[in-house]
């Protein structure tokens, strides 16, 4: 029986996004904590105090969110020494091919795109928090980078 508990920060300006966010992984048979952060300034502020020991497992980053975007907070976690291991997922509206392209080339684990169904966002996030540990960490094939629900 797996006992980890899933250490899972959620960085999303959207108050609706994040409460879905955190009701479907209460109903996943998934232990977790779950801090959440509004913009991209309050990311990056959230990280810096954090020991290395106790970064997020994993950090599921929307795109658009004011003060800084999840392009810039992505290029500034994959520079920093300290944070540059840590997994990041995208957690976007958008599905934009640009955009995809942009984040996988940055170093993102795997892209998502908000379902707009409650069932289907439950799925993906069990299967994205479950990909992680296999994994490794790596980053996999630009063909399975999206993942869907």
């Amino acid at each position: 029986m797996n006992t980890r508990v899933y250490n899972l920060l959620l960085a999303d300006d959207d108050d609706d996004d994040c409460d879905f966010f955190k009701e479907a992984l209460d109903e996943l048979s998934i232990p977790f904590t779950l801090d959440t952060v509004s913009d991209g300034v309050q990311l990056m502020e959230f990280l810096s105090e954090k020991s290395k020991d106790s970064l997020p497992d994993i950090l599921f980053l929307d795109v658009n969110m004011p003060r800084k975007n999840g392009t810039e907070c992505l290029t500034e976690i994959k520079q920093n020494e300290k944070l540059q291991h840590l997994s990041v997922i995208i957690f976007s509206t958008s599905l934009d091919t640009h955009i995809v392209d942009t984040m996988y080339e940055k170093g993102a684990i795997y892209y998502i795109r908000k379902p707009g169904d409650y069932n289907k966002l439950k799925q993906v996030i069990k299967h994205a928090i479950h990909l992680i540990p296999k994994n490794n960490l790596k980053q996999p094939d630009r063909e399975q980078f999206i993942l869907e629900s």
